[in-house]
């Protein structure tokens, strides 16, 4: 099979995808259903037997185009696919790229009419690049297929919210989604604290009203402790290494998608997240627009003036961020999703609540609007030949002990060939030398899944760390989130409202993202700043406009689910 080697061949070597498949669709012969069915065995009922019989896996192939992390294997390689065309008798012909190369590509597929794959998946498509491509007349109407589809048919009768997500404006679905829920992604943020710095401040007397007794799991600190605390932490040689300038009293990834700094916010009342986009009692909200954000800002841009927060917060990226609490003990207080991935020595941590802010009260954790169910993931072209196999092995991945492996790794190398006691799928032991994401990464596409309460249940067993995680979440976090604050789910757009989003939106996200940054960065933002700013907001960046395209996608969605 052709691979794709260097970015300067991309013209050249997008049109050699349909080589790899079995040549031009137009060469192709579309069997009809009727044929499918009685020369090559076609069924989709019984969801454990082939889809085709010998002589169709012989005769019928698709090409799927697909980029994939660096880490894993060619999916051609990979077990899991192996074991899918072993069971299936469909004979899938992956072509691999980075993300990188794909971002590149995008448009040359999709501009290429006479030669494409028959399917991409991690497509990664907007609401916005659905419609247009929709109305082209390019995408399948993956909803007119649902026959042949008995298992993602299934899950939109019995998850209406799901199909909302779907469904565009005309009514039919065009993409396959992504569905984990573990309830983990609406909290991607966990302060921890180093308890062993802890208990040096408050034996030095540098820490009111707290005691080494405290200092365990689910501590709930007032913004002046904190500050106490992180105070001590600046001015003393706390990981005993001789330097008194190495220690980090707070850190976090600013603006990463977990252990970024929203919850901060939190401290006054607000829950924030990256978007600064929260729905509060059904309606669409944003936080820059609350005066209680020019006070937080304030608040923290003042802790990092006076380098309790470290600058490098603002800064760093998440590799270097794992790696520098790896490498030796730097961090006070930190935000991660778990501590065990973030520093060399977990046990010397312990669980923070949110802080309580100033006012003594305000104690909440921020929801993010990371989506559990993700839409765009795999698209399949509307000339695909014998398009029926593809949606029904497509089909097949949204069967949960599939699922499971699809996202993990397969049976053999990743879980047990024996389930447990009750029938659940059980994690093998990482080899020696390896992490669990470089075991899942090699062995696992991810991509189009449903993994849900039943799966969980009666399936697959959670990661040891994901249930830790879950664990941490409802004892110290979930119980802050204030009743009425949802994340914004994923929505559907009409074109006028795609347009507006489209002529708007980045221009707004830059205009906070360039102010916050600078508030945060030179001690805050003073009153006629933020008055300009507040003007700027409903005028030149059109809030109110996006805010409403929001908020009537919102009350869709909540009409429809």
């Amino acid at each position: 099979m052709k691979k794709f080697i260097t970015i300067p061949l991309l013209a050249a070597m997008v049109l050699t995808l349909a080589s790899c498949g079995g040549g031009k669709k137009d060469d192709r012969v579309d069997s009809g259903i009727d044929a499918l069915k009685s020369d090559f065995g076609y069924q989709w009922e019984d969801t454990s037997a082939p889809i085709l019989n010998d002589k169709g896996a012989q005769e019928i192939s698709f090409t799927v185009y697909s980029s994939k992390n660096a880490s894993a294997k060619d999916y051609n390689d990979m077990k899991i696919m192996q074991d899918l065309y072993a069971s299936t008798n469909v004979n899938v012909e992956w072509q691999n790229v980075s993300e990188s190369v794909y971002g590149q590509q995008k448009n040359l597929i999709f501009g290429n009419a006479d030669e494409r794959p028959d399917a991409i998946y991690h497509a990664g498509m907007t609401a916005g690049e659905i419609i247009k491509y929709a109305q082209r007349h390019m995408l399948l109407p993956i909803s007119d297929y649902l026959e042949y589809m008995p298992n993602f048919k299934k899950i939109l009768e019995e998850r209406p919210d799901i199909k909302a997500q779907l469904t565009s404006e005309d009514g039919k679905i065009y993409s396959l989604p992504r569905v984990e829920e573990m309830g983990l992604l609406q909290s991607p943020n966990i302060l921890f604290l180093n308890k062993n710095w802890a208990a040096a401040a408050i034996k030095a007397g540098a820490v009111t009203g707290v005691a080494e007794s405290d200092l365990v799991d689910g501590i709930s600190l007032t913004a002046a402790q904190a500050e106490q605390l992180m105070t001590y932490f600046r001015d003393n040689d706390m990981n005993g290494n001789g330097k008194a300038d190495d220690e980090r009293p707070m850190s976090f990834v600013y603006n990463n998608w977990q252990g970024n700094q929203c919850d901060l916010y939190g401290m006054f009342g607000l829950n924030d997240n990256l978007e600064h986009r929260v729905v509060v009692d059904g309606k669409i909200t944003y936080t820059v627009q609350d005066d209680r954000f020019k006070e937080a800002t304030n608040f923290i841009a003042n802790w990092i003036k006076n380098n309790l927060i470290d600058k490098v917060s603002l800064e760093t990226s998440q590799d270097n961020f794992l790696a520098n609490g790896r490498a030796s003990e730097i961090y006070g207080f930190f935000y991660w999703w778990e501590s065990e991935t973030a520093v060399s020595h977990p046990e010397n941590y312990i669980v923070c609540a949110p802080l309580i802010g100033p006012d003594g009260k305000s104690q909440t954790a921020c929801v993010s609007n990371n989506p559990e169910i993700s839409t765009g993931e795999v698209i399949i072209f509307a000339d695909t030949p014998n398009v029926e196999v593809l949606c029904t092995y497509f089909d097949r991945y949204y069967d949960p002990m599939v699922s499971a492996q699809i996202n993990y790794g397969p049976i053999g190398i990743v879980y047990e060939e024996q389930p447990d006691a009750n029938g659940m799928l059980v994690q093998k032991e990482i080899p020696e030398g390896m992490s669990a994401d470089d075991l899942r990464l090699q062995n696992a596409p991810l991509g189009i899944i449903y993994l849900s309460d039943y799966a969980w249940e009666h399936v697959v067993n959670m990661e040891p760390r994901a249930k830790l995680r879950l664990e941490r979440l409802k004892a110290y976090v979930t119980p802050y989130i204030p009743a009425g604050v949802t994340p914004t789910p994923n929505l559907q757009f009409t074109l006028d409202e795609l347009n507006i989003l489209t002529n708007y939106e980045s221009a707004l996200n830059d205009y906070i993202r360039t102010n916050l940054i600078k508030w945060l960065m030179n001690g805050g933002v003073s009153d006629s700043d933020w008055a300009a700013f507040q003007k700027d907001l409903t005028g030149r960046t059109h809030l109110d406009e996006i805010k409403a395209v929001y908020q009537a996608a919102y009350d869709r969605y909540v009409a429809n689910k």
